[in-house]
């Protein structure tokens, strides 16, 4: 069991969620913690996970500040089977990802771009796309 503690957008100043991830049989479990509230959500890799819970901190106005949750970040196929969706490739629209693209999910760093999960899986589709 991990826990990260993430800077909250659209929060008060230097809101943070706490992230606490768990495996359980064919599931991954992740949780949110924030301003006294718990969300938490079970699906198959951890992407997906910390989708669930964004799309409910949407609701309020918050995203995180995570490369999980940035407009260019997505991860692929084999990341998420073989490693539970915890890495995920920095996509440029026209070039391909490589293994220097690749980035951890709770990571922070200067390039991220809050966005919304609509508009994340929007950009994801647009790079497929841009690659023929």
């Amino acid at each position: 069991m991990s826990t990260y503690t993430v800077l909250l957008i659209g929060g008060a100043e230097n809101e943070t969620g706490t992230f606490t991830e768990e495996e359980s049989a064919d599931q991954c479990v992740l949780t949110c913690c924030y301003r006294g509230k718990t969300i938490r959500a079970s699906e198959p890799d951890f992407f997906e996970a910390l989708c669930t819970i964004r799309r409910k901190l949407e609701q309020e106005g918050l995203i995180p500040f995570c490369y999980g949750a940035s407009l260019n970040v997505f991860p692929s196929n084999m990341a998420r089977q073989m490693g539970m969706g915890k890495a995920a490739y920095k996509m440029v629209i026209n070039q391909p990802a490589t293994q220097e693209q690749l980035v951890f999910i709770f990571d922070q760093g200067p390039d991220i771009i809050p966005a919304s999960v609509g508009k994340q899986h929007q950009y994801f589709n647009n790079w497929l796309a841009s690659l023929g």
